[in-house]
């Protein structure tokens, strides 16, 4: 389970490739409030190799490039090339052992947080945030008051669709980035009530 599912408790600034600035930033956040006994919601993270998963297990990467070769060409905008891209993850499907890995987590979550099903805000945090020489800090979706495992799934179905917002798209391509080396971790963190 810890090449897809990753406890902010073990995460420290060197899971950045695996995690995403958020995400790691989270784990040192709640290791250092700890040692101050100040309690910090809990949570966990996909990782980038999850996201690599879903991109493979779905024959993704073949049709990203399609659209983003079209939009670089004139063939079409970035609207269009965004809302394919999206379309794409959000119908794609979660691999059997992402989808189970998630599950476990969200109920080792709950059971943490002493409840059936806890609510957890859902936040994506993608590997290559904060970087010196760019920031692609806020570009991609969060969501708040997310219950059950059905949900949580869908929730990083989203976050990783979100990863190529026009956005997000636009500032890769002015940046130098390739599109398929950003990978994408989903953080899910308990709401305290």
């Amino acid at each position: 389970m810890t090449a897809l599912i990753r406890w902010f408790e073990n995460l420290d600034a060197n899971d950045i490739p695996e995690v995403g600035g958020k995400n790691a930033s989270l784990g040192e956040m709640i290791q250092s409030l700890r040692e101050a006994h100040i309690q910090v919601p809990g949570g966990f993270a996909t990782t980038a190799a999850a996201f690599r998963a879903f991109v493979e297990d779905n024959d993704l990467a073949d049709r990203i490039r399609s659209h983003v070769h079209e939009w670089q060409a004139g063939e079409t905008s970035l609207e269009k090339t965004g809302n394919a891209i999206r379309r794409l993850f959000r119908h794609g499907d979660m691999p059997d052992d992402l989808a189970e890995a998630v599950r476990e987590a969200y109920a080792e979550l709950s059971r943490r947080s002493e409840v059936e099903e806890v609510d957890v805000a859902v936040r994506s945090s993608a590997t290559a945030e904060d970087l010196p020489e760019a920031s692609f800090a806020g570009q991609q979706e969060s969501f708040l008051n997310v219950t059950g495992g059905d949900d949580l799934l869908q929730a990083c179905r989203q976050c990783y669709a979100s990863l190529f917002t026009d956005r997000a798209i636009a500032y890769r391509e002015e940046q130098g980035f390739d599109h398929l080396e950003v990978a994408l971790s989903v953080g899910a963190e308990t709401i305290k009530k």
